[in-house]
């Protein structure tokens, strides 16, 4: 599985780069005096009671992680089995773990070794503590991107625009509205006056407005393997829509479940009703 892997080094590296300087994403700065401005509602296609994720735009989504992403930001709880529900083959997925490295041990010697990674380990962290991650930040910390989805849900504004949010039930999906406007439309020009830190950008979705991540996509800056044209909106839209599914991957069984349960009470509340109809019926006969 290459899942576009011709410039991953290049972009691991400038990554790398960036963060050596400071530039981490997603973290909140010292004194956030802006106010945030509530995303923009998408159209996702795991919303409502039946909706599935779309297994093109995630699997798109994990290129633009891998490329754009993972030099920075863990996915500590995912397991590369877990791509096997993307529509990958057990093969693609050793394929694309083997490009990685664990710390294993130790020998018989008593010595760690690195070795590629299995399916059954979880996607490699970039750094191997919140420590080195710090330092090679400029104290910033990138944070996991596991539950992005979840945590941004709601996580900005007032209270009482997180209840008004709640009664829209925008609930988890308001989490990728987040993260598409943030990635996709939020980098501007700061207004006249307003001045950032060194190592600081402007990001009109961003709590206090300031971020300390460069923006991290840019037009065709990945080659999608199906051939669909990597514009900024389509990239930020495809990796929200696999960090979506990586923070709720058992949503589409849970929803599948529901309505079984639905359907059965439906039937077994008109089961009753029968029934009881039948006893009265008899009863009023004597």
């Amino acid at each position: 599985m290459r899942i576009g892997f011709k410039s991953f080094s290049l972009t691991v590296a400038a990554a790398a780069i960036a963060g050596a300087v400071g530039l981490s994403g997603f973290a909140k700065p010292a004194d956030a005096a802006g106010k945030a401005v509530y995303p923009p509602e998408m159209e996702w296609s795991w919303t409502g009671p039946f909706g599935t994720f779309d297994r093109a735009a995630a699997q798109r989504g994990l290129q633009v992680y891998t490329q754009a992403c993972a030099a920075c930001h863990a996915l500590s709880q995912m397991f590369y089995r877990n791509l096997t529900d993307l529509g990958y083959t057990e093969e693609q997925v050793k394929e694309f773990a083997a490009q990685f490295e664990v710390q294993d041990g130790p020998d018989e010697f008593g010595e760690m070794f690195f070795r590629p990674a299995l399916p059954s380990d979880r996607f490699v962290s970039p750094f191997p503590n919140e420590q080195a991650a710090r330092a090679a930040n400029g104290g910033a910390y990138p944070p996991d991107l596991s539950l992005i989805v979840k945590n941004r849900a709601l996580g900005f504004g007032s209270i009482g625009e997180n209840f008004l949010a709640m009664l829209q039930i925008r609930g988890f999906s308001s989490g990728a509205d987040y993260l598409h406007a943030l990635l996709a439309e939020g980098y501007v020009d700061p207004p006249e006056g307003v001045e950032l830190l060194p190592g600081q950008w402007y990001n009109t979705y961003m709590a206090g407005n300031a971020i300390a991540m460069p923006p991290p996509l840019y037009p065709d800056g990945v080659e999608y393997e199906d051939g669909t044209r990597a514009t900024l909106s389509q990239q930020a839209y495809d990796v929200a829509t696999f960090l979506a599914w990586a923070a709720e991957p058992r949503l589409e069984e849970r929803k599948e479940t529901g309505v079984k349960v639905l359907i059965f009470l439906a039937l077994f509340t008109g089961i009753l009703i029968a029934v009881k109809r039948r006893t009265w019926a008899d009863v009023k006969k004597h």
